[in-house]
């Protein structure tokens, strides 16, 4: 074991994961495990937890190191944790001079007075299919449920020149499909000379990497997409057609609650005009059941948003109390009942999703193979080839034949 990544939580950790693997690697680190933690949920951080001890009692010789959202929040309760040799904060994890393999250890730095984006240049990401380029880094917004503002600080935008230079180097590695990534992308560009917008971005990156077949955005606030990437949705092909918005809920009094930027009618607004532009667009969504006073009167009007909207790929978690946020205040729901509705909310995503899966039998599908015989379509569908195999990273063109609960069935086209 040279430097090995133990990640957790969403595609940013993910490209800073493969950033720290490298810069890692280049300082001279051997025997160590890096543990990039997660804040969003209690879930996560036990995860990550769990991952530690188990990482100390298999590899008692590894030097193991702890970094990302929880590690930043509660550097302290982190470096308690046998094993963990040092504690780095989100500010410092992307600064090679922290991965010197004589760096001394250091405090971790204030988040929130961070002003700039650390960016390093990635060019693998070690058994994926498709690559993840960071745009924007924090958030400068307040949901009631949220931590992860005090582990990102405020929000940073990656220039546009270093973000067509990532791409170029990633689509000459072979990589054909590229997701702009961040902690809240729609926020991208007011700190930016000029104050480009996330689809002016888009745009130029677009128009300068020619050679890259397929784009993809992380999620989007509904009530953030600017002109520019509106004008992207209803006509550039190179920009899949699968938006995922951070939604979190369908009752405006639990969105007010949440100190959301969007109220439902938002959300079915974004979606009637995206389909009108793009009349074959797919939406995924992230959800919340069992936010604090969520009645089933509430939580009903979530389930049928999934319906209106027709959003076929949920992300659904039970609400989980942040220490420190204004919602773990707030009167709570049962654990029970929180866990009941996520699982009723999941089953309404499968059947959406399965809706989905029939409608589109019989079509040709553009499909980036991950595994031998699995990949996912334009529309971030799984599919799964029968009869037959591909080379991970390979973009090919597949007949639907059928689907399972597990996506589509298809065989070349």
């Amino acid at each position: 074991m040279t430097v090995e990544l133990l990640t957790f939580g969403c595609r940013l950790n993910t490209y800073e994961s493969e950033a720290m693997r490298d810069l890692a690697t280049r300082g001279g680190h051997a025997d160590t495990i890096v543990v990039n933690t997660c804040a969003v949920t209690a879930e996560a951080e036990r995860q990550a937890r769990q991952a530690i001890r188990r990482a100390a009692r298999d590899n008692p010789a590894a030097r193991i190191i702890v970094t990302g959202c929880a590690a930043q929040i509660a550097p302290a309760a982190w470096a308690a944790l046998p094993g963990v040799e040092r504690v780095i904060g989100n500010a410092d994890k992307l600064n090679p001079a922290t991965w010197a393999a004589d760096a001394p250890a250091a405090p971790v730095t204030d988040i929130m007075a961070a002003t700039e984006t650390a960016a390093h240049l990635v060019t693998e990401f070690a058994g994926r299919a498709r690559a993840f380029v960071q745009v924007q880094q924090g958030c400068d917004h307040r949901c009631t449920f949220c931590v992860i503002p005090y582990g990102r600080g405020p929000s940073r935008s990656v220039p546009i020149g270093a973000i067509v230079e990532q791409v170029r180097l990633l689509v000459a590695n072979g990589y054909r499909e590229v997701v702009l990534t961040g902690v809240d992308i729609t926020s991208y560009g007011p700190d930016l000379p000029g104050a480009p917008s996330l689809g002016q971005m888009a745009r130029r990156l677009l128009a300068l990497v020619p050679e890259l077949p397929r784009l993809r955005l992380s999620s989007l606030d509904p009530v953030e997409v600017d002109a520019d990437l509106w004008r992207l949705i209803e006509s550039e092909p190179r920009l899949m057609p699968h938006m995922h918005l951070s939604l979190q809920h369908g009752s405006d009094l639990i969105l007010k609650r949440m100190k959301r930027r969007h109220l439902r009618a938002d959300g079915i607004a974004f979606a009637r005009r995206a389909r009108a532009a793009r009349p074959d667009i797919a939406f995924g969504a992230d959800f919340i059941a069992g936010f604090p006073t969520e009645t089933e009167a509430q939580f009903q009007e979530m389930l049928d948003l999934v319906a209106e909207m027709e959003l076929s790929f949920l992300h659904v978690f039970p609400y989980s109390e942040r220490p420190g946020t204004p919602a773990a205040k707030m009167p709570a729901v049962a654990v029970p009942v929180r866990k009941a509705r996520a699982a009723r909310l999941r089953a309404a995503g499968q059947a959406s999703a399965a809706r989905f899966y029939q409608a589109r039998l019989g079509q040709e599908e553009a499909v980036l193979f991950e595994r031998d015989d699995r990949g996912h379509t334009a529309h971030f569908a799984p599919i799964r080839l029968l009869g037959g195999t591909a080379t991970p990273g390979e973009l090919r063109r597949l007949r639907v034949t059928g689907a399972d609960a597990a996506g589509l069935l298809a065989e070349v086209a």
